[in-house]
């Protein structure tokens, strides 16, 4: 148990302070076995292109599909929440990053 426990990594999420402003860091290589659902990487692809034109990111947000950065983030609340969003969605739960970033009509 210890052993399987010890092989599992995870998919590595960072809230850095950029200046006055806050940026998001995801990267999957960090768990080489995880594999990211079908259509997730759409999914975020969409909602930073939402983000940037929002401007809520700035455009040379990188969104994967196996290393996400998200500049320019306005609050660390907000930071906090698309984080959570981003990782929830790495791990197939797109629930939160809809909530987050909703859909446009």
């Amino acid at each position: 148990m210890y052993r399987a426990a010890q092989q599992q990594r995870a998919v590595f999420i960072a809230v850095e302070r950029e200046g006055l402003r806050w940026r998001i860091k995801a990267d999957t290589l960090t768990a080489p076995e995880h594999t990211i659902p079908p259509g997730v990487n759409d999914a975020v692809r969409d909602a930073v292109i939402r983000l940037v034109r929002a401007r809520e990111i700035r455009p040379d947000s990188y969104a994967g599909p196996v290393y996400f950065v998200l500049h320019d983030v306005g609050s660390e609340l907000r930071a906090r929440e698309l984080a959570a969003a981003l990782h929830a969605a790495l791990y197939g739960d797109l629930g939160p990053l809809t909530r987050a970033v909703p859909p446009q009509p």
